[in-house]
This record gives C-alpha cells, structure tokens and sequence, in this order.
C-alpha cells in the first residue's frame, strides 16, 4: 500500500486575486444588463400608458366632435322644451367626464412605473462602492 503523501499546489495569491477580479468584472457585466432590462420593461410600461393616455385624448375628441352633433339634435327631438344650447351643455359634459376618466386611468398606469430600478442600481452602486474603496 502506497500513500501519496504530495500535496496539490495551492493557488498563488495573484491567480485569486486575478479569479477575484474577473468575478467581479462578470457580476458588474451581469448586474448592468439586469440593469438595461428592467429599464426596457419600465419603457415599455411607459410606452402603453402613454398610448392608453393619447387614445382616451383621440376618442374624447373625435367622440366630442361626430356623436354629440347627433346626440344634442335628437335631445332637443325627444325632449322640444329644452332649449338647444341645454342640449349641447348636458352631452358636453357628458363627454367631459368620460374622457378624464380614461386619462385618469392612463395617469393611474403611469404613475406605477419607476424609470430606475431601485434594487438593482443600489446593488450595482454597491459594488462601485467596494472596488473603488475594498476597505
């Protein structure tokens, strides 16, 4: 029975401290594209309120502009004791309050959305924090 009695060489101090730093360089390169992926998905957030907003803004419009045209003449059809400028006040405000309850909606999506993502920028901030200051 023979022992083996050589021991495997042990790291050099320069090849853990190269392991070290390219360690960190993966963690810095992994940290930034989480980083650049939660700031896509906040833009695309961004971008669907945005568009929720702009299209109760086009409807609201076009909605104020063709149906209530028609809406106020039948009013006044269906009900002649009233003038016509009652008519047009009664579907104007009425289109009023629907389009700020959508913008109010679209506001309420974009108000959820924060462009930097805390967690991830205070992580990354961290680790600049130790390699300029490993103390």
């Amino acid at each position: 029975m023979a022992t083996d009695l050589r021991s495997k060489p042990e790291a050099s101090v320069t090849s853990l401290v190269t392991g070290i730093l390219s360690d960190t360089q993966e963690l810095f390169k992994q940290q930034f594209e989480l980083l650049k992926h939660e700031v896509r998905d906040d833009f695309r957030k961004t971008k669907e309120g945005g568009l929720t907003v702009a299209a109760a803004g086009g409807l609201g419009l076009v909605g104020a502009i063709l149906l209530v045209q028609m809406l106020v003449y039948l009013t006044q059809w269906l009900v002649p004791e009233l003038a016509l400028w009652v008519c047009f006040g009664i579907w104007g405000a009425l289109m009023s309050i629907t389009a700020a309850v959508l913008f109010f909606i679209g506001k309420t999506t974009l108000d959820t959305i924060d462009p930097v993502p805390e967690k991830t920028a205070q992580a990354l901030k961290e680790n600049v924090q130790w390699l300029t200051n490993p103390k």
